[in-house]
């Protein structure tokens, strides 16, 4: 005889009625997602830049999209050159962003 615990009313359980019932758990998870139950989230990794580095980056990437937003204006077609598209894209591209990368943000606190 094998060694463990004792068959409950005579019979032995197979490994997949030992597990968990799966079918249960997808079922149960989609009736709380049609009722509109709390949403697995996921925590966002922390960013561990300081605020200047962070500030740098984010003005390299404005000059970066601004430099194609450049792009997109010069190679509108005449045709669209009086729309609400070419507005916005002239709008952007006239903003003076090395101004932005020149201003320096205070550091703070020993902690930058």
């Amino acid at each position: 005889m094998k060694p463990g615990p004792k068959a409950l009313l005579g019979t032995t359980m197979t490994h997949a009625e030992r597990q968990p019932s799966f079918a249960c758990s997808v079922a149960r998870y989609r009736a709380n997602h049609v009722a509109g139950g709390p949403k697995l989230r996921y925590r966002k990794p922390a960013d561990r830049r300081s605020r200047p580095q962070r500030w740098h980056d984010a003005v390299a990437e404005l000059t970066e999209l601004q430099a194609e937003y450049q792009t997109w204006l010069d190679a509108l077609p005449e045709s669209l050159a009086d729309t609400t598209t070419a507005d916005r894209l002239r709008t952007i591209c006239e903003l003076d962003l090395p101004e932005l990368a020149s201003a320096e943000p205070p550091l703070g606190f020993g902690r930058d």
